[in-house]
């Protein structure tokens, strides 16, 4: 298990109350007493912890090495019904970009999302979750499947930005991005849009048009990652923690907001620590949103999400 630099207290508890453990199973010594007061003082000071959190520590959260992933999330809730589809019938397939079909209860979704990589090789394999044109006209391609089958769309946004490469730009990144946003604002079946990490920039946007938006506790979205702000604005990475409480980048902040709909709790510690539970919640809430979605006409689905997108932005 690996530790952030603000979780020290609780991975110095914890050692404590392993070591502890150890000693009454090594030994013939009762250590009972002593390990129930370490266990009640570590979970004090994670609920102290984890309650408490800056803007800027659940950036870092929502980078953690072990948080799950696009895939995770997919092999959590659908098991072994995900049919991986792939390219854009135009140039190639996106490593960054994943979709394809899946089975949640007894309802099928075309299901999309960026994905990073767990190690050095599957990071450049994956291009750290930075998606070319290929891989939004991939999605596009997908959610025109979904679309034409009557079949709704689950997206999971996990990027630090489309890939800004020069290669991107003469493909037309922009214009794929674009494309992206104006037809899922007209396609005619319900689509659900989950943060579960990083959301960031038009990277996000391209798969982040909904009926149903929703962050986990520990996401970010925004227009731009804290450290890119901090170098525009100070010419330092120096002032990042700053910057990400005057983005207000987090899922509270994006509710209240109303950029996002709702906002999905995490296990105490974040979506790693207790990952079953994860998937057990994700799949109750995409469950519930879309039982709520399907009763609305295609030509209601579209006009509800055109005036939610509208709306936004706009005050007296």
């Amino acid at each position: 298990m690996e530790y952030l630099d603000f979780e020290l207290p609780i991975k110095e508890l914890q050692e404590q109350y392993n070591k502890a453990c150890k000693i009454g199973v090594d030994s013939s010594v009762d250590v009972s007493d002593t390990c129930k007061q370490i266990e009640k003082k570590l979970k004090e000071t994670k609920k102290e912890v984890y309650q408490n959190l800056t803007s800027w520590q659940r950036v870092q959260l929502s980078r953690h090495p072990n948080r799950p992933y696009t895939l995770d999330y997919i092999k959590g809730i659908c098991g072994d019904s995900f049919l991986e589809l792939h390219g854009d019938r135009n140039a190639s397939d996106d490593k960054a970009m994943v979709g394809g079909l899946g089975k949640i209860a007894d309802q099928s979704y075309m299901i999309i999302g960026q994905q990073k990589g767990y190690n050095t090789k599957s990071r450049q394999y994956r291009n750290f979750g930075m998606a070319s044109p290929e891989g939004y006209r991939k999605a596009l391609r997908l959610m025109k499947s979904a679309e034409k089958f009557n079949l709704p769309v689950l997206t999971f946004i996990d990027t630090p930005g489309a890939y800004p490469g020069l290669e991107a730009e003469e493909r037309g990144q922009g214009e794929a991005i674009a494309r992206n946003i104006m037809e899922m604002t007209r396609l005619k079946v319900p689509i659900i849009v989950v943060v579960i990490g990083e959301g960031a920039s038009g990277g996000a946007l391209g798969i982040g048009v909904g009926d149903k938006v929703m962050m986990l506790e520990n996401s970010w979205y925004s227009v731009i990652s804290p450290e890119n702000c901090s170098s525009i604005l100070w010419r330092s990475w120096d002032h990042k923690e700053q910057a990400a409480e005057a983005l207000k980048l987090t899922a509270k902040d994006a509710k209240r907001l109303k950029v996002i709909d709702s906002i999905i709790k995490e296990p105490l510690g974040g979506a790693h620590s207790d990952k079953d539970k994860m998937f057990k919640t994700l799949k109750k809430t995409v469950k519930s949103s879309y039982e709520e979605l399907k009763e609305l006409s295609p030509e209601d689905l579209v006009k509800d999400r055109m005036e939610k997108y509208l709306d936004m932005g706009v005050y007296k």
